[in-house]
C-alpha cells in the first residue's frame, strides 16, 4: 500500500494510527492532516495542514483514507459541530471518490447505536439510529446512513466502518479532560484517592478501548480485503460496582435521575461542557459484540478494559499529552 491518507491526525485516535501504520512494512508512506502542523515527526510520515469543512482535499495518488477528524465541542453550538463533523466528513467521502481512491476507512462509534437490550451484546446489524437527544449520536448516525448510499453510489470503493467504544490513552486524557470536564471542575475532584465513594447508577455501564487497539484494528482494515462495520471494545464492560473495587471505595446507589440532574445543572451553569444529552445517550448504549472483528480482522485487544481507565486516570493528572496535542477550540 503505497500511500496512506488520515484525516484528524494530530488527535486521540490519529497519534494511535499514525504510530500504528508507520511501523506496517507494507505501508509506505504515511500523510496525515490536521488544523496545524505538528512537530512530531513518526517514520515515514509526513503532515500537511487542512481544515476538512473549508480546504481543497486532493487524495490524487491514495491507496487509502483513514477519516478520524472530529470535533466534540462546542456542545452549545451543534450547528457548528454539525458543519465539521457532517459536513466535513462528507467533503472527505467525496473527495475520495473524486479521486478515485480505492479503500475508506471511517471511525464510526458505538454512539451511532440505538439503545440496545439490556443483557444481551449486539452485533453489527443491529440499528444505527443512535440516541436523538445530544449532537454526537446524530452526528454519528447521520454518517452511517450517509454512508449506506455512499456505497450503493461508489461500488468499487470498500468502505470499513469501525464502530469503538470509549478510546482511552494516557497522552489524550488533558485534552480529554478539557473537552469533557472544563476548567471550572477542580482537579481535585479527578483523583480517585479522593473520591468518598463510587455511585452506583442503574444500568450505567460503558466499554473502552485503548487507541493503540484501534490503531491496530485500523491497520488490519486496510490490510484485509474486508468491507463493513466492525466493533471494537476491550474486556469487560465496566460499571460502579467493577469501578469501586478497582478503586477500593465504597459502592453508593444513586438514582439515574439524580446524576442527569446535576449534569443539566452543571451545563446550565456553564460549569461543564457536557450536556445532560450525551449522559442520556451513556446511559442508553447496548453493549457490542466484538466477533465479527475477531474472526475477520484477526484483531484481538491487547490492552484489557481497566487498564485502559488506569491510563486515563493516570494521564489526568501527569504532565505528559500527545507530542502534537489537537487544536483547541476557542
Amino acid at each position: 500500500m503505497s500511500q496512506v491518507v488520515v484525516t484528524g491526525a494530530t488527535g486521540n485516535l490519529g497519534v494511535a494510527v499514525i504510530r500504528a501504520l508507520a511501523q506496517e512494512p507494507s505501508v509506505e508512506s504515511v500523510r496525515g492532516l490536521a488544523r496545524r502542523r505538528p512537530e512530531w515527526r513518526p517514520p515515514k510520515t509526513e503532515f500537511a495542514e487542512a481544515d476538512i469543512r473549508t480546504d481543497d482535499l486532493d487524495f490524487t495518488g491514495a491507496d487509502a483514507v483513514v477519516h478520524l477528524a472530529w470535533q466534540f465541542q462546542p456542545a452549545r453550538s451543534p450547528e457548528t459541530t454539525w458543519e465539521a463533523n457532517v459536513l466535513g466528513s462528507i467533503r472527505v467521502f467525496e473527495a475520495a471518490a473524486r479521486a478515485g481512491v480505492p479503500n475508506l476507512v471511517y471511525s464510526s462509534s458505538i454512539g451511532a447505536y440505538a439503545p440496545g437490550p439490556v443483557d444481551d451484546r449486539v452485533d453489527e446489524s443491529w440499528p444505527t439510529h443512535g440516541w436523538p437527544g445530544a449532537a454526537y449520536p446524530r452526528e454519528k448516525s447521520y454518517l452511517e446512513r450517509y454512508l449506506d448510499a455512499f456505497e450503493q453510489d461508489h461500488p468499487s470503493m470498500r468502505v470499513v466502518r469501525l464502530r469503538p467504544g470509549f478510546v482511552f490513552q494516557r497522552p489524550a486524557a488533558p485534552e480529554q479532560r478539557r473537552l469533557f470536564a472544563g476548567p471550572l471542575v477542580p482537579g481535585q475532584l479527578l483523583r480517585p484517592r479522593l473520591l468518598p465513594f463510587v455511585p452506583d447508577v442503574p444500568g450505567l455501564r460503558v466499554q473502552v478501548i485503548h487507541a493503540s487497539d484501534v490503531g491496530d484494528a485500523v491497520r488490519r482494515a486496510l490490510l484485509r480485503p474486508v468491507r463493513g462495520a466492525f466493533n471494537l471494545a476491550a474486556e469487560p464492560p465496566l460499571d460502579g460496582r467493577g469501578l469501586a473495587s478497582t478503586l477500593g471505595k465504597p459502592l453508593v446507589p444513586v438514582p439515574r435521575a439524580v446524576v442527569r440532574s446535576m449534569v443539566a445543572a452543571a451545563f446550565r451553569l456553564h460549569a461543564v461542557p457536557v450536556d445532560p444529552g450525551l449522559f442520556d445517550t451513556v446511559a442508553r448504549l447496548p453493549l457490542m459484540d466484538t466477533g465479527r472483528a475477531r474472526d475477520q480482522l484477526g484483531w484481538t485487544p491487547r490492552v484489557g478494559a481497566w487498564d485502559a481507565v488506569g491510563e486515563l486516570l493516570a494521564g489526568l493528572h501527569g504532565d505528559g499529552g500527545h507530542p502534537t496535542p489537537p487544536l483547541h477550540d476557542d
